[in-house]
């Protein structure tokens, strides 16, 4: 069933919950909860590989093999960087009509802990490269298939997948219908702290899974930017810099020719200046009380591999007061070939505000920029801090039950930021008391984690044969 391009579903302004209920009901029509469980490639469906290769023409060439070697690496690394491919296939998919802001790169590795400006630890989506408005249903759809493939690279049963996808899907149907019965800022506070977290582990997680999730919380605390600075730094010939480490970490200096560190300093001290416009005034003046050091390239991700990103060093009062930031190149969402345009010119605005919109709370620093590289090319950047308390998840490590539980919380935390800017009453009202839906995915996501096989497999063949270079370098 093809994805209609007509207006999104609305209430009209100052409609009450009931016509907003009735709105969502009424959607049910235009695509039955049943429906969603369709995933049936059309004759015409466009190559993978075609798109993969079309975004990494605009990338940086001599990257473009490290992405192409993860996404080699197993069914689940080709997912976490097929953002694109699966846009288009959800393009082709049933949609109730009703919108909000997405992630659009909702796999499960992309919900973990993060600091918030008041250092307590939050439970979050954290990647929003994707950001755009569209169609709910494509990132819970998003987040169910990347846990069968998950769940398939463990080992686990089809019954264990099933429970797993169901768990995760109730929870976020749940979730919104709780959160279609709050008030506007109640459902604006909501957010998943340490306690909460702790909370859950104890009702759901045997004793292993317990004190994993005691290391995750303890160890997400050390990811700072003292952290950074120790391992990324190092003095040489007396001046602190980044240490090189081609191609995933090359200093500024090392990417020019000799005598251009002066122009060099400038511009991103440029960079920096511009950049803090975008902050609040209070944030802006912080950034003022650090002075840049180095920059350097990195490599960062699995999509995200070949994109431009920079990590900068700044030191505040003195050499132990480090700040490390991370820049990095904001392209058109692959969402808005099939859900419209962005409303912001800036692809680094898009994300910040999607970012905003959806997290509980975010990175102090996070802001935005447009600046001509090296090559003359004028290009759009979001920066926030390289690291702040990340605590990641390893889905290789779970068990049936622990993957349950974290399914369970990415549904809760997915539905919050979908309540934070669709209309989470006409949402809830279509997702109903009943399992429709949840069995529904369950469905979509084992039939959608065979067409990711299939994708897999043929770039493994291409890689094979010659038609794509790949080449290993420490996937992230």
């Amino acid at each position: 069933m093809p994805q209609e391009r007509t207006s999104p579903l609305r209430a009209v302004p100052g409609a009450t919950p009931k016509e907003r209920a009735a709105l969502g009901k009424a959607a049910r029509k235009r695509a039955p909860r049943s429906s969603h469980q369709v995933y049936e490639p059309p004759e015409d469906r466009p190559d993978p590989l075609a798109l993969l290769e079309a975004q990494s023409a605009a990338r940086v060439q001599e990257l473009v093999p490290i992405r192409y070697g993860r996404m080699t690496e197993s069914p689940f690394r080709f997912y976490r960087g097929a953002a694109a491919v699966m846009a288009s296939d959800l393009a082709g998919t049933p949609a109730s009509g009703i919108r909000a802001q997405l992630c659009g790169d909702a796999h499960m590795m992309n919900f973990r802990l993060l600091a918030s400006p008041e250092r307590h630890l939050l439970f979050d989506i954290n990647d929003f490269d994707e950001t755009l408005p569209g169609p709910w249903e494509w990132d819970i759809k998003r987040l169910a298939a990347s846990l069968v493939i998950a769940g398939r690279a463990n080992g686990f049963s089809d019954k264990e997948r099933a429970h797993i996808v169901r768990a995760t899907v109730r929870s976020y149907r749940e979730s919104m219908i709780r959160f279609a019965g709050m008030r506007n800022l109640d459902v604006w506070y909501t957010q998943t702290d340490e306690g909460r977290l702790k909370a859950l582990a104890a009702d759901r997680l045997a004793s292993r899974g317990r004190k994993r999730v005691a290391r995750v919380t303890a160890k997400a605390r050390t990811r700072d930017s003292m952290q950074a600075f120790d391992k990324l730094t190092e003095v040489a010939g007396g001046r602190l810099r980044f240490a090189a480490d081609p191609p995933l970490i090359v200093p500024v200096m090392d990417l020019l020719p000799d005598g251009e560190r002066s122009a060099t300093e400038k511009q991103f001290r440029t960079l920096l200046r511009r950049y803090g416009r975008s902050l609040p005034s209070d944030r802006r003046a912080l950034l003022a009380d650090f002075r840049p050091v180095d920059m350097a390239r990195k490599v960062v991700g699995v999509g995200s591999v070949g994109t431009r990103c920079w990590i900068i060093l700044l030191l505040g009062r003195d050499g132990g007061d480090p700040l490390v930031l991370q820049a990095k190149e904001a392209d058109s969402s692959v969402l808005a070939p099939h859900a419209g345009a962005s409303a912001y010119r800036n692809q680094g605005e898009r994300v910040v505000a999607g970012q905003r919109l959806m997290q509980a709370a975010g990175d102090i620093f996070l802001g935005w920029e447009r600046v001509d590289g090296f090559d003359g090319k004028r290009r759009d950047f979001y920066v926030r801090q390289l690291r702040d308390w990340k605590g990641v998840v390893e889905p290789e490590l779970m068990v049936p039950r622990g993957m349950a539980a974290f399914g369970e919380l990415c549904g809760t935390t997915l539905a919050r930021a979908h309540a934070r800017s669709g209309d989470r009453i006409a949402i809830a009202a279509y997702l109903g008391h009943g399992t429709a839906f949840d069995r529904a995915l369950q469905t979509f996501a084992e039939r959608y984690a065979d067409q990711n096989e299939r994708d897999h497999r043929a770039l493994v063949d291409a890689v094979a044969t010659g038609r794509l270079p790949a080449a290993g370098a420490g996937a992230t």
